[in-house]
């Protein structure tokens, strides 16, 4: 069954980036741990809280969130992934009208952890996010192991 790019492309995306900042985390001698924890704010499938926790917690190591920014963060990413499933579900098999709603989804995340981020931490994840965009691009075109 094929989903829609964007919503691949999120998950590839959050997969992806989780496993390699684990990766390298994992090389790193006492690295840092998180000991906040934020639960997500409204009831979600334990696939969505464990999303959300993951890429939270990426975006923590790499942005250096602050406790309050980890639990805003999660929220906007645990509601992002709802928002998806539930126009996955709503749209069906409609590409058309899928790919509008995940573009607003997308904007108004975007929106969000723009005011949650310092316009440093920002920079950053969005220079990180075009990298592993084009890290993507690249494993779908052959050119990944």
């Amino acid at each position: 069954m094929r989903s829609a790019p964007f919503l691949l492309a999120l998950a590839l995306l959050m997969a992806t980036t989780f496993s390699c900042a684990r990766r390298k985390k994992a090389n790193i001698p006492n690295a840092p741990t998180t000991t906040t924890a934020a639960p997500a704010p409204a009831p979600a499938a334990p696939v969505e809280r464990r999303a959300a926790r993951d890429l939270t917690d990426v975006m923590t190591d790499e942005l250096k969130l602050l406790p309050d920014q980890q639990v805003k963060v999660r929220a906007i990413l645990t509601s992002t992934v709802e928002q998806v499933n539930d126009a996955q579900k709503k749209h069906g098999a409609d590409r058309t009208a899928l790919m509008t709603d995940l573009k607003a989804i997308n904007a108004r995340s975007e929106g969000q952890l723009k005011q949650v981020l310092t316009p440093t931490q920002y920079q950053q994840y969005q220079t990180k996010k075009r990298a592993m965009q084009a890290e993507m691009q690249s494993r779908k075109s052959g050119g990944g192991r």
